[in-house]
């Protein structure tokens, strides 16, 4: 008999290869789909495994049992299948009143399989059906404890954090916490999540050790420093004194904000200085060196990547206001030249205050909310995690992303901007476009008010002894004026670099910065070697007046579009949407 014939004549073998007319035949024939093989394995575990999804129906309308124990380790089906990660067969299964909490003869439930094999889709279904996120299983190990022994990737633990689950719970009978398995396993990336999450570095197992103890025994050098890093950002191992302000959130975000501030003024201050010796300068130059090297050891932590930018922009245009009122005031006209800088200014706090503070289109959802749609998703096929976010926990709208950095969804995200210290998405863009056009204003007049402040008060020869000469001659007439300018040509650059881009990406190609830089992994976008072709450009005009909202009076009538809920590509455009000539 060949190889095919047997399979067809085994009613075992039919589910496994979905030969579903055959399965139909041997049980109208009279077999039992009650009757496990020789393996104590049903039919109805061999298609769960399978996914085959048209026998289990059929299955269970002839009277197999949803919950039927089987198999070397005594699991029911859904257990096999959740192994498996076949979500549709475990939305399948438990429609059917399977029960994900049983356990196997291992002593885990559905949940703990699908945490140590990684399949967080199946993780976020059982949780959004009633599964507790803290559920032990008969060893004392919790989703969370699997996952971090595991799973050497952020998901699912990343989703179980977003679920509130406990993060220093032990197990039941080593008294490990999820961070002293992810140390035993080696799971860098997890420790990191869960040191972010607040995990207790110091909790101590049965033995009376630590997850460093743990990283010291195993000599893993990036544990050790990583976990003695989290020990140090609370306090730990630094003098009493230190120990309080380190320890104080909001004193460090203080500190890398105002870090900034000192360094700006104490560089032109020190050059400004009426002392020939330059190696004085020089000692007091490494004082300065010192001092950031103590402040950044001290108080600097992850945030620093977001916070220092903000706090040199705030630091670089304080100086500039500083020496625009104290320097220029006297010497420049003031209603040709002091008052446009004024309006200028009062239109770049503004911008620069709705891009830095308002929403940039954050995606919030409620609980019940994100619970809601993990099922919906699931039971229609579409918990993918290329559209639903397993950190916020919701299904993301067309051209939305998640920052990593604030941690949140934000509809149609464009960047996060270190220089604004938030994302730049549907809520904030147009102010952000308007922060950059008056900070580079503000930043020609600063230029200008240098050059006039040189030619005022400082002997030059420019015409006579060339660039370098007048170079020098203007350095040493006003270190801290010719530093300012310094400050003023390197942001001139960026933000007139930047100014340009987003124009041209927002007039002429309708796409955002994150679109451009990922347009292959969107199916919505055609790309090719030398072009993009976006969905959601209408033209120049049509482009530039639906970004900006422009409506003239009644001239014009932008395309508005709630882009938080926005979940495909096709939307009204043209009733009461377009814009035209009235």
């Amino acid at each position: 008999m060949s190889t095919r014939a047997k399979r067809a004549a085994c009613p075992y073998s039919t589910p496994r290869y979905g030969i579903y007319e055959r399965c139909r035949e041997l049980v109208e024939a009279g077999y039992d789909v009650r009757q496990p093989d020789k393996e104590n394995v049903t039919l109805l575990h061999w298609a769960a495994i399978n996914n085959r999804i048209d026998l289990v129906k059929y299955y269970i309308s002839k009277g197999a049992i949803v919950d039927q124990l089987g198999g070397d380790l005594n699991s029911t089906p859904l257990h096999w299948a959740t192994r498996q990660g076949h979500l549709s067969m475990v939305v399948q299964l438990m429609k059917y009143g399977a029960d994900p909490s049983l356990i196997d003869g291992e002593g885990c439930s559905c949940i703990h399989l699908a945490a140590q094999f990684g399949h967080t889709s199946i993780v976020a279904y059982l949780i959004a059906k009633g599964q507790d996120v803290d559920m032990m299983d008969q060893n004392g190990m919790t989703p969370l404890m699997w996952a971090a022994y595991r799973t050497h990737s952020v998901d699912p633990t990343r989703l179980l954090l977003t679920f509130n689950v406990s993060v220093n719970l032990g197990d039941k009978y080593h008294k490990n916490t999820a961070l002293h398995w992810a140390v035993l396993a080696g799971n860098t990336t997890v420790i990191s999540l869960l040191l972010e999450a607040g995990a207790n570095v110091d909790a101590q197992n049965i033995k009376g050790e630590s997850a460093l103890d743990l990283a010291k025994q195993r000599k893993n050098v990036w544990m050790i420093n990583h976990l003695q890093e989290a020990r140090q950002a609370k306090g730990y191992d630094n003098p009493s004194f230190l120990r309080k302000l380190k320890a104080d959130k909001e004193f460090r975000q203080k500190v890398m904000l105002g870090t900034p501030f000192l360094v700006i003024w104490l560089v032109g201050f020190i050059a400004d200085l009426n002392i020939d010796s330059w190696l004085i300068k020089g000692l007091m130059y490494g004082g300065v060196w010192a001092t950031v090297q103590f402040l950044s050891k001290s108080f600097f932590d992850h945030s620093m990547h977001s916070a220092l930018p903000l706090g040199i922009y705030l630091a670089t245009k304080f100086w500039m206001y500083v020496t625009w009122f104290f320097w220029f005031w006297n010497d420049l006209n003031f209603v040709f030249i002091h008052l446009p800088f004024l309006a200028n200014s009062v239109a770049l706090f503004y911008n620069f205050g709705k891009s830095w503070k308002s929403d940039p289109g954050i995606i919030k959802a409620t609980e019940e909310q994100k619970k809601k749609t993990i099922v919906e998703l699931a039971e229609t096929g579409s918990l993918d995690l290329s559209i639903f976010c397993s950190t916020c926990l919701i299904r993301k709208p067309v051209r939305s992303k998640h920052c990593g950095v604030c941690n949140r969804c934000i509809a149609k995200f464009d960047h996060h901007c270190p220089w604004v210290g938030n994302c730049v998405g549907a809520g904030n863009h147009r102010y952000f476009m308007g922060y950059l056009f008056f900070l580079l204003f503000m930043i020609c007049w600063m230029i200008y008010g240098c050059i006039s402040y040189w030619g005022l008060h400082c002997e030059t020869t420019y015409t006579k002894d060339g660039f370098w000469t007048y170079i020098t001659q203007i350095a040493t007439c006003s270190p801290w004026m010719f530093w300012m300018f310094l400050n003023s040509i390197f942001h001139f650059m960026w933000v007139a670099v930047l100014l340009m881009c987003q124009m041209y990406q927002i007039s002429c190609l309708g796409i955002t910065t994150n679109e451009r830089m990922n347009a292959r992994r969107y199916k919505h976008f055609k790309v090719t070697t030398t072009s993009i072709e976006s969905p959601f450009n209408h033209g120049c005009v049509r482009n530039i007046i639906d970004f900006f909202e422009f409506r003239c009076c009644g001239l014009f009538r932008p395309v508005t579009v709630d882009w938080t809920r926005q979940y495909t590509i096709e939307y009204d455009q043209i009733s009461g949407s377009g814009y035209q000539l009235v």
